[in-house]
């Protein structure tokens, strides 16, 4: 279970100088999720784990009458996604860091206004508390704003997530306090229950999209993927649990899963994802943050 504490130091540091990598991973996912961005209106964007920036930059391109918030409770994705717009020139674009669960924006600060769209590309699967998180969220923004985020579906379907079940041990269990939600990856794999999380939301719907997870390309696909999974996703925690001969040995023994994933000069696994659309219902906004 991937948490906000972990977020805020190995994993978030990891993602700051693995996002060349990250984003290549979710480059076929890209145009579905700014495709269902594209048909919601808004001009006063957020970003809901805005991450390195890729999405929030895209999107002030893409729309050049928009301000773009992006929020990340990693400090280090923070600090990387305001260099890489300071390095593009890239207008309209601010990032925040703190929980975005916890984020307010009066109307009239900052963005001028009142949120009308927030976004997220498989940013929103790691609060604490999503229904509160998410109710707070809609009594932030304007009446009728919308939501277009993305999200792994069942785990089954995710090559990627259990690719080395067979080669390494499983990573030490983290215990979750009694009666919490549980965060991760998959937590919003089941329809049902995302809806439930999705308090202050409503117009709920989930398109299916199945993309290629990119994992290793250049020279040597294969070690390039062994470097990637060292540091980013499930196979990252159980390498750092290794130790002596165990730890020395993995690199083959994940090569050995590896290679007959790679064709044409790339590693690639199967992946699905939800594309998640809402519309802020301020009924169910009363008192967010209780």
């Amino acid at each position: 279970m991937t948490g906000g504490s972990e977020w805020q130091g190995r994993v978030g540091r990891a993602w700051a100088d693995e996002w060349r990598r990250t984003d290549r991973s979710f480059a076929a996912l890209n145009p579905h999720l700014l495709g269902a961005i594209a048909a919601q209106p808004g001009t006063r964007l957020v970003d809901i784990g805005c991450g390195a920036g890729t999405l929030s930059i895209a999107l002030a391109q893409a729309r050049p009458d928009a301000q773009v918030t992006g929020i990340d409770i990693s400090a280090d994705l923070i600090a990387m996604a305001s260099e890489r717009v300071a390095q593009l020139g890239t207008p309209r674009v601010r990032f925040r860091h703190g929980d975005a669960g916890e984020w307010a924006n009066p109307q009239g600060q900052d963005s001028g206004g009142l949120a009308d769209l927030l976004v997220s590309r498989h940013g929103v699967m790691f609060f604490a508390d999503p229904p509160r998180a998410f109710r707070h969220l809609a009594a932030q923004c304007a009446p009728g704003a919308r939501l277009v985020f993305s999200c792994f579906r069942d785990r089954a379907a995710n090559g990627w997530a259990d690719l080395f079940d067979a080669v390494l041990p499983p990573a030490p269990a983290a215990a979750a306090p009694e009666g919490a939600f549980p965060a991760g990856p998959f937590a919003f794999a089941d329809p049902d229950h995302a809806r439930r999380c999705l308090a202050g939301w409503a117009d709920i719907t989930f398109t299916p999209v199945d993309f290629r997870y990119v994992a290793g390309a250049g020279d040597d696909p294969v070690a390039d993927a062994i470097g990637f999974f060292t540091r980013i996703g499930p196979a990252a925690a159980r390498l750092a649990a290794l130790a002596g001969n165990d730890l020395h040995a993995a690199p083959d023994a994940m090569a050995e899963v590896l290679t007959p994933h790679c064709h044409d000069g790339v590693v690639s696994l199967p992946a699905a994802a939800w594309v998640v659309t809402a519309i802020s219902d301020h009924a169910d906004c009363a008192n967010p943050l209780v």
